[in-house]
């Protein structure tokens, strides 16, 4: 058997990045932080860790990530309210999902369950 162990994310700024996803994901460090380097994983419980690794490209990479949720709308709003953006993005008539930026530019989905 075989599971996903940790998402590797590219950020331009480890700090910032751990500040925001910390948030967003009600996630904590696992070890102090280094200028290129954080694994964040859940602050209760079990799951998918989170690695910040630090790139010198502007440009958001070619990974996302989709957040599943009860309630698309305040998560969305709440993300917002941590530095998120909207992306824009051209939407399916039945589109589960919200497309956001984190503060670096990567995107990610919001989907509703």
């Amino acid at each position: 058997m075989i599971e996903i162990g940790s998402v590797v994310w590219g950020v331009v700024d480890v700090s910032r990045a751990v500040a925001f996803w910390s948030e967003a994901l009600d996630y904590k460090l696992k070890y102090p932080a280094s200028d290129d380097w954080a694994i964040l994983i859940p602050r209760e419980g079990i799951g998918i860790q989170l690695s910040l690794n630090k790139i010198s490209s502007p440009k958001a990479k070619r990974h996302h990530i989709d957040l599943f949720t009860d309630d698309q709308t305040q998560e969305v709003e709440r993300l917002l309210a941590l530095g998120a953006t909207r992306k824009d993005w051209i939407y399916p008539p039945d589109a589960d999902y919200v497309v956001l930026q984190d503060p670096d530019g990567n995107p990610f989905c919001v989907v509703q369950r």
